[in-house]
């Protein structure tokens, strides 16, 4: 039986549906005068760009920073650019009415609380941005770093990896970090150096 690779235009497709949909919503939400940051894999994509675009590794779905206090208003403003809400797990998910899926929506994150039970920090503030290259609001480099080495999924150990080979982190980072996140950044780092030394 004859097997066909996959079709390298659907993944062509999906990487410009999630870049126009961060664009979408970002430029909705600037309008609006709505404080956000884009974090997540887009903001590590963002990140990385600004050192090596050829490094950058796609991801499926937005994630985004706001304040409890403005989730009815990004609402308000995105349903009429065709945008439905729901709640999916205790998390608040944007979802285009026209590609109902919440795990390619945009995905809050509420500022100053914590992202599930076991996090060890809450999230931070929205105002510790950047304005990137593209046009949108990026969560700043330091509480980037914070969040991915708190959630620690081997994606955001994957990120962290991603941001250390393009030169963004090095072994002076362990200094600007909490204590209680530096033994995760040493892992990630050491695992790091070993794979660079293989070659």
């Amino acid at each position: 039986m004859v097997q066909h690779a996959p079709n390298i235009e659907w993944h062509f497709r999906a990487v410009e549906r999630i870049e126009r949909l961060l664009k979408t919503v970002t430029s909705a939400l600037d309008a609006a005068g709505i404080e956000y940051a884009v974090i997540g894999g887009n903001a590590v994509a963002t990140w990385v760009a600004s050192r090596d675009e050829g490094a950058v590794r796609a991801t499926k779905d937005v994630d985004i920073l706001l304040r409890k206090s403005d989730i009815q208003r990004v609402a308000d403003t995105l349903a009429p650019l065709g945008f439905i809400s729901a709640d999916v797990m205790g998390i608040p998910v944007f979802m285009e009415a026209s590609h109902p899926l919440p795990s390619q929506g945009v995905h809050v994150i509420v500022a100053g609380e914590k992202v599930r039970q076991t996090s060890c920090h809450v999230a931070p503030d929205v105002r510790s941005v950047t304005r990137s290259a593209s046009g949108h609001l990026v969560l700043d480099l330091l509480p980037l770093v914070m969040m991915k080495l708190d959630a620690f999924r081997l994606r955001d150990q994957t990120h962290l990896v991603d941001m250390l080979s393009v030169g963004l982190l090095d072994a002076s980072w362990k200094d600007k970090l909490p204590e209680d996140l530096r033994p995760r950044f040493e892992q990630v780092l050491e695992a790091y150096e070993r794979e660079e030394r293989r070659g």
